[in-house]
């Protein structure tokens, strides 16, 4: 079984992409290639979440997924949304139009992050864990992390955050306390993006929800090629320039 534990000091392969700048931008460990994940996108097990080994890991098409024990994934094919291309229905168009919901960003990140983890009916445990909370919550605070909220008049109605490096932005997690609420989210996000100069909207496992607004599946290669361009790009999530 591959760890992502068995690693040289993060200085000796500073190539990679991470510039450290101080502790936390720094980590101890080392990932094997996106490649070598097994069918099922499972990479590699162990490691912190600390914003060094987070940023180490996205960088390089790599993502956490649960926390006891931790896991490391990269699947083939990746599923992303076009930026340009996020598909508004007719419905979801008059939702818009009607003004109920208005959106913010990075107003309510942990609270996002903890509405996203909540349990919900068929689902008792969630991927979520309060390790994940603080680890991307400390991600936020650096700035490498990002919300987008949905207002119902001053209830949370719903929201989505993930990870953002130059021009890439990995969504993590999105919620719905009120019917449409992701999908106001996910538009908000992709024309956040998309004014903020984003080239790479990474919603990482295609499911029926996020194919119905546009996502798609692209190889792992493709992938990683596009992500290595983004990833370069100077860039930082302004939306609202």
């Amino acid at each position: 079984m591959a760890t992502a534990g068995d690693a040289r000091d993060a200085g000796e392969r500073s190539s990679e992409g991470l510039a450290p700048s101080s502790d936390q931008m720094t980590t101890r460990f080392v990932f094997p290639h996106p490649d070598s994940a097994d069918a099922d996108g499972f990479l590699a097990i162990g490691g912190d979440l600390k914003p060094g080994t987070l940023l180490l890991a996205y960088r390089n098409g790599i993502f956490p997924w649960t926390t006891r024990p931790l896991t490391w994934w990269s699947p083939d094919p990746r599923a992303v949304i076009p930026i340009g291309g996020v598909h508004v229905s007719r419905s979801l168009r008059k939702v818009l139009r009607r003004g109920r919901f208005a959106t913010t960003f990075d107003r309510a990140f942990r609270r996002v992050m903890e509405r996203c983890a909540a349990p919900r009916p068929g689902r008792r445990e969630t991927w979520i864990t309060p390790p994940f909370i603080s680890g991307y919550t400390r991600l936020h605070e650096l700035g490498y992390a990002h919300s987008v909220e949905v207002w119902d008049g001053e209830r949370l109605a719903g929201g989505l955050y993930g990870v953002a490096i130059g021009g890439f932005f990995a969504g993590e997690s999105m919620f719905s306390d009120e019917e449409n609420g992701s999908k106001v989210a996910l538009v908000a996000m992709e024309e956040g993006l998309r004014a903020s100069g984003f080239t790479l909207f990474d919603v990482q496992f295609l499911t029926p929800h996020l194919r119905s607004m546009g996502a798609v599946e692209i190889t792992r290669a493709q992938y990683l090629q596009r992500l290595r361009r983004a990833v370069a790009a100077p860039g930082s999530f302004t939306p609202g320039r």
